[in-house]
């Protein structure tokens, strides 16, 4: 019978575990551009931009890998990030004030399924829907199905898949967090002053399944789409190229207009967050970004800890700003951006459905109208038995394993505008009988069933003779895994 052993266990986890969390702390800029909906002109509505100095509304993949900068942290990483920016609307005066953000943005790349391949060049790809007005993958007010249920229950469609990609995580650092991607849709006002204090991160998932051919479509998706059960899984028929699964975390400090009466708002004038979307644009090397694949496995996910990456400071990063003007025509609405603004940014108008996620948005007036207490309540995830893989719902996290968490919980943060690791605010239960040790989880679909198998740890106790009469033992030492931080650090 054939046993895997313990060294090639070890090589399974590193795969398993892979991933590195790219920080942008620098923002480039607000504004409406586009180079992937809008190229050559100006955007509907405003994003937060980041990565390469080379972004412009007419930049393509090689003005990116020229820029001279980039807001994220590996100077290699040219390529370019942006998404809905949020505003607060005050209802006492109808002005609009830009939320400030926590820490930039972070883009994970999760080395998710097998023979990854690094993005060619000039790819880009959006994730979500800016024409979205309803959520119809379920009902947005309940937690997801189990995993195991959606191939049976026909929900493994790109339609449904799309909408499952998008979180609103509630945060509030002295509970236990929210599972990600457990929310789909935004919390009205009255909720994140009451539950969030410490804002809510917005989460989305792009598809990671490739057809191997085009770097773009039409509608900017038809080239990519999502694997079975979002984050992983398996890829569907002309779609068998895998690519890094990135996931983007941004954080937006709702609880700065705390105790004011009004609404939150995307720059698209999305209230419910159905619209919400991201784009990315290639900015690697290509050559380069299949040897960070290959190389950076390291399960801490550090930056730091990939031997390629060139890694510079916060300050360097945040210096970084666009290197060609802004279009004429929002030269004047930049200066302005921050607000108090009279409408959003191109003028759009709000369009929302009363605060009742399971109604079809409708267009509205600029009038903030009270909305009801979404019944979604604020609930602990299920921590993934891989901390690196985990499912749409469970925390993704990493816990050190040498920490005591049965007898104490971690202390909560002290500064809320500087979190530290979503892990350290979760407490395991505590076990009377010893658990098994999982390097990593698989998970594989074949028809309706979704199969979990777990690779478990098995220790070795070597014996050496050095004499006839006494012995000496070696325990092979434990594998000690390191916290994973989410590392959104500061407002701007």
């Amino acid at each position: 019978m054939f046993k895997l052993s313990p060294a090639v266990l070890l090589g399974l986890a590193g795969s398993a575990n892979a991933f590195w969390r790219m920080e942008c702390p620098g923002r480039l800029d607000v504004a409406r551009i586009d180079p992937i909906v809008n190229p050559n002109d100006v955007s509907a509505h405003a994003h937060v931009l980041h990565g390469s100095s080379g972004l412009s509304s007419t930049s393509t993949g090689a003005d990116l890998k020229a820029g001279s900068c980039t807001s994220c942290r590996v100077t290699q990483d040219k390529s370019a990030y942006w998404s809905p920016s949020l505003y607060f609307q005050d209802s006492d005066t109808g002005k609009f004030e830009l939320v400030p953000q926590v820490g930039g943005m972070l883009s994970y790349y999760l080395l998710y399924g097998d023979n990854i391949q690094s993005f060619p060049d000039d790819f880009r790809m959006i994730a979500g829907s800016n024409t979205r007005r309803a959520y119809t993958a379920g009902d947005p007010e309940r937690p997801d199905p189990d995993k195991s249920l959606w191939q049976s229950l026909g929900e493994t469609n790109q339609g449904t898949l799309e909408q499952r990609a998008l979180g609103f995580n509630c945060l509030n650092y002295a509970k236990q967090p929210e599972g990600t991607l457990y929310r789909h849709y935004m919390p009205d006002k009255s909720y994140l002053d009451a539950n969030c204090k410490d804002g809510i991160r917005l989460e989305i998932m792009f598809p990671s399944c490739w057809n191997g051919k085009d770097t773009d479509s039409k509608d900017h998706k038809s080239h990519m789409a999502y694997p079975d059960l979002v984050m992983t899984g398996t890829c569907p028929q002309g779609f068998e190229t895998r690519v890094p699964s990135l996931m983007y975390e941004t954080i937006f400090d709702t609880n700065h207009f705390a105790g004011r009466n009004g609404r939150f708002t995307f720059s698209n004038g999305d209230t419910e967050g159905y619209a919400y979307h991201a784009d990315f644009m290639m900015g690697w090397d290509k050559s380069f970004l299949q040897q960070a694949i290959e190389t950076c496995t390291n399960p801490s996910g550090r930056i730091e800890d990939c031997p390629l990456f060139d890694v510079v400071d916060q300050a360097t990063a945040t210096s970084c700003k666009l290197d060609k003007p802004l279009p004429k025509s929002l030269l004047g609405e930049v200066k302005n951006l921050l607000g108090p603004l009279s409408n959003l940014p191109g003028g759009l108008s709000i369009f929302g459905d009363n605060g009742n996620p399971l109604l079809p948005e409708i267009g509205g007036d600029d009038t903030p109208t009270a909305t009801s207490k979404p019944t979604l309540s604020y609930t602990p995830g299920a921590q993934a038995t891989n901390s690196a893989s985990p499912l749409p719902g469970q925390v993704f996290k990493q816990v050190d394993s040498d920490a005591d968490s049965s007898s104490a919980a971690a202390p909560a943060p002290t500064t809320p505008t500087a979190p530290v690791a979503v892990a350290a605010a979760v407490t395991e239960a505590p076990t009377t009988t010893a658990e098994p040790s999982y390097y990593s989880t698989q998970y594989i679909t074949n028809g309706n069933t979704v199969s979990m198998i777990f690779w478990e740890e098995e220790l070795v106790t070597v014996t050496e003779t050095a004499q006839a009469t006494a012995t000496q033992t070696v325990v092979a030492p434990a594998k000690r895994r390191r916290s994973h931080f989410h590392a959104h650090a500061r407002r701007s």
